[in-house]
């Protein structure tokens, strides 16, 4: 890995976040390490990272708090380091904008290879994983707009939705299989090329939030729809366009 990567740990246990900050140094990484929310939200203000790896358990403002505000206000991937062993608890993390997450006790070894995928997915240069290159690939469909730097959904009388990580994967997922029936057990296993984790109970759940942000009607959808026994399909022309 590049040595340029920088890399800020959010974890109230010193006897995690400094061991864990000395092994990653060890792979190349710059690393940087805070103690709760408050450091976390002065340093973003100082400084520019390329990934955050925050705790979900911190005292006073906890990390899926902090995750949303880093999704939202910096665009910085995140990956959680969690005891949550419930998948559910898992998934609301997802939901508010993390990248991916790590469940503790766990290998270092298998958090370098998370970092790895998360950095190759970007595709970004090292330093700039937050900020999009110059020039930008975006969707255009029906009366929406999805810019993949910015992962910014934007209607065509120029409201902006938030999607959430979930959301975002799903929506370029079914526009990259446009006019197709994928059942859900087919968008899991697109949706896990990017290697980040989906569960199968999600995918409704996802699907219905989503549509309640693409349809007029989200009782009669037009755009996203239910192919009943089968799965779902994005019903509209898509165009892959240079912006």
């Amino acid at each position: 890995m590049n040595e340029a990567l920088r890399i800020l740990i959010v974890d109230d246990h010193e006897d995690i976040r400094e061991p864990l900050a000395a092994f990653l140094a060890r792979y190349g990484l710059s690393v940087s390490t805070e103690a709760d929310g408050g450091a976390l939200r002065e340093r973003l203000r100082r400084e520019q990272f390329d990934l955050i790896l925050l705790d979900v358990m911190l005292p006073g403002e906890d990390g899926l708090s902090l995750c949303r505000h880093v999704h939202e206000h910096h665009g910085i991937p995140v990956i959680l380091l969690t005891a949550m062993s419930d998948p559910a608890d898992r998934i609301a993390g997802l939901e508010l904008g993390a990248d991916d997450y790590v469940v503790k006790p766990f290998d270092p070894r298998e958090l370098i290879a998370r970092i790895r995928s998360i950095f190759r997915r970007a595709r970004m240069a090292p330093r700039a994983l937050s900020r999009p290159l110059g020039g930008s690939q975006c969707y255009r469909f029906a009366d929406w707009q999805l810019d993949l730097s910015k992962r910014e959904l934007r209607h065509a009388q120029g409201r902006v939705v938030e999607l959430s990580a979930m959301e975002f994967r799903l929506l370029k997922t079914l526009l990259e299989h446009a006019n197709t029936v994928l059942s859900r057990e087919r968008l899991l296993n697109l949706m896990n090329k990017a290697d980040a984790p989906v569960f199968d109970r999600s995918i409704d759940s996802q699907v219905s939030r989503l549509r309640k942000k693409l349809e007029d009607d989200a009782r009669h959808p037009r755009l996203l729809r239910t192919a009943w026994g089968d799965g779902y399909l994005l019903s509209a022309d898509v165009h892959l366009l240079a912006t």
